[in-house]
């Protein structure tokens, strides 16, 4: 074979030894997907020292959505839908975060209503997106079958309520820039009221059923240490910073919406490793449930969309604006230049999953290789976010 000869497609899944300063050899191997938000679109180059992971590339952009460019030639509206697409399971959150920069730019005002139905699917939306990051994280640990089928379940009769309301199960494009596209159909906040009423009940069986675990807590505690340092250093956001001990919820900082209005609390981590990640998303599941609570309680009569703002043809003046929301996996922020045209000059997304996924390499270097694949499963990332 002479130098110039090409490699064959596969030759880089092939395990690659070398040797380092000790004299021990060392073994380059691809790994992934694993996760099931992974398949085929993500994979990590691991250089392991027996078991032990001494680095660690994350290597993903397989998708090529290339979302933000499609925004830029699109109408104020007409890139609604494509924030349904971002993180497919948070949909209505991806709308509201859009919606929000769209109302700031133009300096829409929201209906009392509206902005209570928001909350509702909003919330909702956390606690559907967190039962399944539990879910898929004991799944990771070797737990086949009943705690992903446990969370599933919740999951389920939360998709029945966005079915009735958005007519769709996962993409829920639901958000408009003044309001919402529908009102609530009827009975619906009475089935919601029962579902989010027995929803503790799911809570309290997984934390006596895993909590205290012995199995889950010899995998999970210690392991993917994130400290405070560099979890704000990177821009960690969300459920992953909280786990580490940064007391920062944007539904509290900034309060956004009416989120003053509400009483809850933020949970805080201690340790910053994939047992409080683990449980942060647990706690957080109590407090929506206050959230929600209280908003099905207080949600007033009225218009679900402001009169004056017109859908469209709509042309925002000359100006930039950023919005921002708490999105279940952190911080989801759209920033939007707008030069008076029908459609943005500059349209750029600031999402959770990929902020997140920059620190993999920190918490995984010194682990076990087995621990990867549960150190990458407490991020939780849906990679439609992260390559856009």
């Amino acid at each position: 074979m002479t130098t110039n000869t090409p490699l064959p497609p596969t030759a880089h899944l092939s395990p690659k030894p070398s040797i380092n300063s000790g004299g021990t050899q060392l073994l380059e191997v691809s790994m992934g997907p694993q996760h099931p938000s992974t398949h085929g679109v993500f994979r990590m180059d691991v250089v392991l020292d027996g078991e032990r992971v001494i680095k660690l590339k994350p290597i993903f952009g397989y998708l090529h959505r290339n979302h933000e460019k499609i925004a830029e030639d699109e109408t104020y509206l007409g890139s609604m839908p494509y924030t349904d697409r971002l993180d497919y399971f948070c949909s209505i959150t991806n709308n509201w975060a859009y919606a929000l920069a769209v109302e700031t730019l133009a300096g829409i005002q929201v209906p009392e209503r509206a902005e209570y139905l928001r909350v509702i699917t909003g919330e909702l939306t956390r606690l559907q997106n967190h039962a399944c990051l539990i879910g898929f994280l004991t799944q990771d640990m070797g737990a086949s079958g009943t705690p992903l089928m446990y969370a599933f379940r919740e999951r389920e009769k939360i998709l029945d309520l966005f079915e009735a309301l958005t007519g769709a199960r996962m993409m829920c494009n639901y958000m408009r820039f003044g309001g919402c596209r529908v009102d609530l159909p009827a009975g619906w906040l009475q089935q919601a009221k029962e579902v989010v009423e027995a929803f503790p009940r799911f809570l309290d069986e997984y934390e006596s059923l895993l909590a205290s675990n012995e199995i889950l807590m010899s995998r999970t505690q210690g392991v993917g240490v994130l400290s405070k340092e560099l979890a704000v250093n990177a821009g960690i956001t969300g459920p992953m910073l909280r786990a580490s001990g940064v007391n920062y919820d944007l539904r509290k900082v900034d309060k956004y919406g009416i989120y003053d209005r509400f009483t809850f609390r933020v949970p805080l981590g201690d340790h910053g490793d994939v047992y409080d990640r683990y449980m942060i998303r647990l706690l957080e599941m109590r407090e929506s449930v206050k959230i929600l609570q209280q908003a099905m309680r207080d949600i007033p009569d009225g218009p679900i969309m402001d009169a004056k703002t017109k859908i469209r043809g709509f042309r925002p003046k000359a100006g930039e604006a950023y919005g921002r929301i708490e999105a279940p996996k952190g911080e989801l922020g759209f920033y939007l230049i707008s030069d008076g045209s029908p459609n943005p000059y500059r349209y750029r997304v600031r999402p959770p999953s990929l902020i997140n996924l920059t620190v993999l390499e920190d918490m995984c270097l010194g682990q076990n290789v087995a621990d990867v694949v549960i150190i990458l499963g407490s991020v939780d990332i849906v990679m439609g976010e992260v390559d856009r």
